[in-house]
């Protein structure tokens, strides 16, 4: 049994939080629980994925609006089929959404990027992988603005930090989203957090196999996918818990991280 709290800050107080959160929460599946994969789609047909992806939407720019079609196009570049392959392993039963917001390349338009953020707060699907981001500041307000929304809809957004030595957004907001980067661990249950680091939560994210292109599968490095190792996880803890607000399902992780540690320091010692 874990013992959670922390204080949460709201527009009237700043309020006690208190929990317990059973272990039992390692045996869950997920079920129930709606997750959006903001990416370049997801290859439905892969035998990992078969009948998990509930709705797939493609951006389409029309006249500087960004509309989203029903699309049937699949992954053009496997990115999402791997974000989404990592999460089923852990969260067998999730619900997938998939906004395709990227094309051939991983190259996609930013406008789309945040119009299809903020097409999942509408939805208020309740967890939101984004392996994906932009370096351009000029974003700064409008994904600040979104990931506010996304915090008061009660959706919880997970998001991966930059590959290379340079700020993302929405990454960096580490006040309203969790943001994650790689480590070397291979369990995805030993995640781990940096105290007093912007990007705070580490998991698997080197040479981590999932489902590709073609009902194939590919070992794969980086941020983006150390991301949906954390989303699986907490895909168990709401479905244990579905009450959580992003806030406790936050501080949950950041309590289950220093048991991860302490533990580590344990066996270090014998």
């Amino acid at each position: 049994m874990s013992e959670i709290s922390g204080y949460e800050a709201n527009q009237f107080a700043t309020v006690s939080t208190y929990f317990q959160l059973d272990d039992n929460w390692k045996m869950r599946t997920g079920k129930g629980v709606s997750v959006a994969i903001i990416d370049s789609g997801i290859d439905v047909s892969h035998p990992d994925l078969n009948g998990k992806v509930i709705e797939s939407v493609e951006a389409r720019v029309d006249d500087r609006k960004v509309l989203f079609d029903p699309s049937e196009s699949g992954d053009s570049t496997g990115h999402g089929t791997a974000c989404a392959g990592i999460i089923s392993r852990i969260a067998p039963d999730t619900e997938f959404y998939s906004i395709k917001v990227l094309g051939a390349g991983n190259v996609g338009n930013s406008q789309a990027f945040l119009y299809g953020l903020d097409y999942a707060i509408k939805h208020r699907y309740r967890l939101i992988n984004l392996s994906l981001g932009t370096t351009k500041s000029n974003y700064f307000n409008e994904l600040h603005d979104l990931l506010d929304r996304a915090y008061r809809a009660g959706c919880i957004v997970v998001a991966a930090a930059n590959n290379l030595p340079q700020p993302s957004f929405p990454s960096v907001f580490s006040s309203s989203l969790i943001s994650v980067s790689k480590s070397t661990e291979t369990d995805p249950f030993n995640f781990g957090f940096r105290y007093g680091e912007i990007i705070e939560l580490t998991a698997p994210g080197v040479n981590v196999r999932t489902a590709w292109l073609n009902r194939s599968y590919k070992s794969l490095t980086g941020n983006s996918f150390a991301c949906p190792n954390i989303v699986g996880i907490i895909a168990l803890l709401l479905e244990a818990n579905p009450t959580l607000t992003p806030f406790q399902v936050k501080s949950a992780l950041y309590a289950l991280a220093k048991e991860n540690q302490a533990e580590k320091e344990n066996e270090n010692k014998i």
